[in-house]
């Protein structure tokens, strides 16, 4: 697994041209047709280079002519110059629709594959990127790509044809003016390459502002039951207030070099059409310069070229500018698309699992964060299929680190986790989850129906599934009690409801999807005793016929199961039932019991057996 140091942020040292290839790999869709575009914006540039032809046509041989104007020449020159607008402007209407499409449709694909790639991303960059910093990647770096392709993209291709095209007609013309041009605009294109690395790195700090904004709004709009009970909003405003003084101050440096380029472009610019009306003048017949080939019409002719060239100068200053922003947040989110995920999927050629109670087999199992010292040694064991079993231990002996490699959310370092004899890594991701479901600590509720959460278990169940699971959990009585049954909403991350019921719907989930091997990491929350024994007996229900492994928070889940497994600094120390495991005077799991039966303050029963006094807390 890498961090995210490492991995997310590989993007950012791509460069524009890396970017781009990347991005059109990503997002094939902004390939297609592009030659017909390209093509229409070719016809959209050279259309416009015509009403300067026929005004200098116009002037010098249709109102100048000699023996007196021509008319009909005239009206012809007005009728080309008509045709040029209309098809200019059918080109650029299709030009724009196609680019508009196909931007769209590329960005959705890659908005698409970055949130689905967000959820393969190994759990340590997850866990150690800022929620907020991963939102910004999928939603508001995409949305700068997006107004750069559909505003910017083709048209800085467009811009640049333009010039050149400009350029070869006005040296036609005159290449002592079009010498004037470019030396009035020689000073911004020499900038330009300056101006780049400049924004490029200015941008770039800009999108990481924004992603530490997001973070740092968004963590008290969803903890903002703490920010009152703890009367801390003047100090969450102070933090608010510092993220958005950052990306304000990355924004104003980013656009104070915009600002300079673009009135750098102005003034050229200025300096362009002022040549040229002045150099023209001194080479018209009888000027400082006079020549016989420039003539009034020649003279407006490039007035309107130069235009011609300016705009699209300008124009393409500005692109490159939000060109700088929107790779910034290209190579953002192609670091999370450029991210290995952690963990390999075989797909179709994966290995099917039986169905029935899973044997399970920890055969020499290490494994250790990267960088870390091992958090689990050599465990090798093997679980009775249809067998209830608690892993106990101290907080931070690898207990937890054993339910994320049995349901395959990390990959051990070293050995093997079977099910029934089959190597995880060989099963596919999705028969995976058929088979296998964790029950975490706090299940996750989404801002929906009770109905739409519980389907996340199976969503294909109807309704009379999801009251067939409640009744069989003992539950139908309490959905009959809701507001609105299962149509009930839970509220963002179910804050509607009780903790209690959030785990009553984090089991009935769990139910629904039928696995044969259940993962719980048993919750700690406070529950009253009235929800906590409907709890109980969800739970008792719910392992029936099938493998469970419980991480046991709670020692009587330890006593009411099969078999326990002590883990003490990364090893598996001891296993067997409680009755046996509580008999083991001086044992890690007889000092985890007696520190528990003290801090629950009752007697310990018959049945406990002799336990070390003074032992350390369960944790």
């Amino acid at each position: 697994m890498s961090t995210s140091g490492t991995a997310l942020d590989t993007g950012d040292r791509l460069g524009g041209l890396e970017t781009i290839r990347l991005g059109m790999r990503h997002s094939p869709e902004l390939r297609r047709g592009l030659g017909v575009t390209t093509l229409l914006a070719v016809l959209a540039s050279g259309g416009e280079v015509v009403v300067p032809i026929a005004v200098q046509q116009t002037l010098d041989r249709g109102l100048a002519a000699d023996g007196g104007p021509d008319l009909a020449f005239t009206a012809l020159m007005g009728l080309l110059a008509a045709a040029a607008v209309v098809l200019t402007a059918v080109a650029s209407y299709l030009m724009t629709a196609r680019l508009f499409t196909a931007a769209e449709q590329g960005l959705a694909t890659l908005r698409t594959k970055a949130f689905r790639h967000v959820h393969d991303l190994p759990l340590l960059t997850q866990n150690t990127e800022r929620r907020g910093a991963l939102v910004a990647r999928v939603t508001s770096d995409v949305d700068q790509v997006s107004q750069f392709l559909v505003f910017g993209g083709l048209l800085f291709v467009v811009s640049v044809g333009q010039i050149l095209l400009a350029t070869v007609v006005m040296a036609v013309y005159s290449w002592q003016l079009t010498l004037v041009v470019w030396l009035a605009f020689l000073p911004l294109f020499l900038s330009l390459r300056f101006f780049q690395r400049r924004l490029t790195e200015a941008y770039g700090v800009v999108r990481r502002q924004v992603g530490a904004m997001l973070s740092a709004v968004s963590e008290p709009v969803v903890g903002a039951a703490v920010v009152r009970s703890y009367a801390v909003a003047d100090r969450t405003q102070a933090r608010i207030d510092e993220a958005i003084d950052r990306h304000k101050a990355a924004s104003f440096r980013a656009q104070g070099y915009t600002a300079f380029s673009f009135s750098l472009g102005g003034v050229s610019a200025g300096l362009a059409n002022a040549g040229v009306v002045v150099v023209g003048i001194w080479l018209m017949p009888g000027g400082w310069l006079g020549t016989d080939s420039m003539t009034l019409g020649t003279v407006l002719a490039f007035a309107f070229l130069v235009t011609l060239f300016v705009g699209p100068v300008q124009m393409g200053t500005q692109i490159l500018t939000d060109a700088q922003n929107a790779l910034a947040g290209w190579r953002r989110v192609i670091g999370i698309l450029e991210t290995p995920a952690d963990l390999s999927d075989p797909g179709a050629d994966g290995v099917p699992l039986p169905s029935g109670p899973i044997e399970v087999t920890f055969d020499h199992v290490g494994f250790a964060y990267p960088g870390g010292a091992p958090v689990l040694h050599d465990v090798d064991l093997t679980l009775t299929p249809g067998s209830r079993v608690a892993v106990v231990g101290e907080t931070g002996s690898g207990k937890s680190t054993i339910a994320k490699l049995l349901t395959r959310l990390m990959d051990p370092s070293e050995g093997r986790v079977l099910l029934d004899g089959v190597d995880l890594r060989a099963v596919a991701q999705a028969d995976l989850r058929r088979s296998v479901v964790l029950v975490p600590q706090e299940g996750f509720l989404f801002d929906d129906t009770l109905a739409a959460n519980v389907r996340y278990g199976r969503i294909d169940a109807d309704e009379a599934a999801i009251r067939a699971s409640a009744d069989a959990l003992g539950l139908g009585d309490w959905l009959a009690g809701l507001p609105r049954g299962l149509e009930t909403r839970v509220g963002q991350r179910g804050e509607s409801l009780s903790a209690g019921e959030r785990q009553l719907v984090a089991l009935l989930r769990a139910h629904l999807a039928d696995p044969d091997l259940l993962v719980l990491d048993e919750a700690t929350s406070a529950v009253d005793p009235a929800l906590e024994m409907r709890i109980g007996r969800a739970l008792e229900r719910l392992m029936r016929e099938r493998t469970s492994v419980t991480i046991a928070h709670r020692l009587s889940t330890a006593e009411a199961a099969d078999e326990v497994l002590v883990v003490d600094a990364g090893r598996v120390v001891q296993r067997g039932p409680h009755a046996e495991l509580v008999a083991q005077v001086g044992s890690v799991y007889a000092g985890l019991h007696a520190s528990w039966v003290a801090q629950q303050g009752r007697a310990p029963s018959a049945g406990d057996g002799p336990m070390r006094a003074g032992a350390a807390g369960q944790g």
